[in-house]
């Protein structure tokens, strides 16, 4: 088949440190171009992934007159070259695939990995495209409310982000006194201020990594909720790392804590995690209780004092159940196929 691509053009795909659609991007580009298939990606000029790059965009990639420039180089590029394509696959806005959308012979995919669905313009999709455009969610979590925004009529798969599991280090024992992991943007919604207050109360050491938020209530939320708590013994700050560090950091590991306060779409981080063959204590909202398998792969718990409590209990999780639970579910393959199937209905919709 021969595959476009998009992405909003503000982080490389790859990205070398936080971005996690990116990362899905550049997999899935991999994986399809590895099984044969022609692979068009339209990115940011900086990447460097497989097939051929169309690069695109307007820095700083804020404001109206910016955005929507870059809408207009997308929509533009695919108006032109459509019959170059089997199948256009976007990542990024609705908008930018907006001129392609009646053409029915078309395979379209729209892809969301974000909480908050534009559901008007997922209305106007469909009723442009009917059954040439299907729309996919990281997880069932994304599109779980469709039918009370009027989108019972889109059609929706799941399938969930997935990691390089090669790039992951395996780890099937950890030391006795291995720390606990927090690693994520530092925004009260993520939940770190909740890992602190899990690992006091478990006893444990805590490593908090990822980048600070540097507008908003970022600088607040730092300053007082997280700062204060930090003494390099018990809870450490360590940063925004790459994906080396972040492969030894996950590894020793005796678990992540995803203790979010929002209805994460899906968080990448327990996929690699779960590839170090580490488990998994989150809040049960939004993708986590479709990711963790409460036992197997962690502990879903409802608040601090039971996620403390399940620390007590991982050495009750088999680590290499762990990562081959990942493999299985998360891994390139799965994913690229997941993918793949869907392209191979759509085309016989089409």
């Amino acid at each position: 088949m021969r595959v476009a691509l998009t992405v909003d053009p503000i982080i490389p795909v790859p990205p070398r440190l936080y971005g996690g659609i990116e990362r899905v991007v550049d997999l899935l580009a991999r994986g399809l171009t590895a099984r044969g298939h022609t692979v068009t990606v339209l990115a940011h000029p900086a990447s460097h992934t497989a097939g051929e790059l169309v690069p695109y965009g307007v820095p700083p990639h804020r404001g109206a007159r910016a955005r929507s420039l870059e809408l207009w180089q997308v929509g533009a590029f695919l108006a032109r070259q459509h019959r170059r394509f089997d199948v256009v696959h976007s990542f990024g806005r609705l908008a930018a695939i907006a001129p392609i959308l009646p053409l029915r012979r078309l395979a379209k995919v729209q892809s969301y990995q974000r909480d908050v669905v534009p559901w008007r313009s997922v209305r106007v999709a469909t009723r442009l495209g009917g059954r040439s455009v299907r729309f996919t969610g990281c997880s069932a979590s994304v599109y779980r409310e469709r039918a009370r925004f009027g989108a019972e009529g889109s059609v929706w798969h799941t399938v969930f982000n997935g990691v390089d599991v090669d790039r992951y280090r395996a780890t099937a024992a950890v030391a006795p006194d291995a720390p606990l992991v927090f690693l994520g943007r530092l925004e009260w919604y993520k939940g770190a201020h909740h890992a602190i207050a899990i690992a006091r109360a478990a006893g444990r050491r805590l490593v908090i990594a990822g980048p600070r938020k540097t507008d908003g209530e970022g600088p607040a939320y730092f300053a007082t909720r997280i700062a204060p708590h930090i003494d390099d013994a018990q809870v450490r700050y360590i940063g925004e790392i790459d994906d080396a560090a972040k492969n030894e950091l996950l590894g020793r590991a005796a678990a992540l804590l995803m203790p979010i306060e929002w209805e994460e779409p899906f968080g990448i981080v327990m996929a690699e995690a779960m590839a170090c063959g580490t488990p998994v204590i989150g809040f049960p909202r939004g993708s986590v209780p479709e990711v963790v398998r409460d036992g197997v792969t962690g502990f879903l718990c409802p608040d601090v004092g039971a996620a403390a409590a399940a620390v007590a209990r991982l050495d009750a999780i088999d680590r290499t159940t762990v990562r081959a639970a990942c493999v299985d579910r998360f891994g390139a393959p799965a994913i690229v196929s997941a993918y793949e199937a869907l392209y191979r209905e759509l085309e016989g919709d089409t």
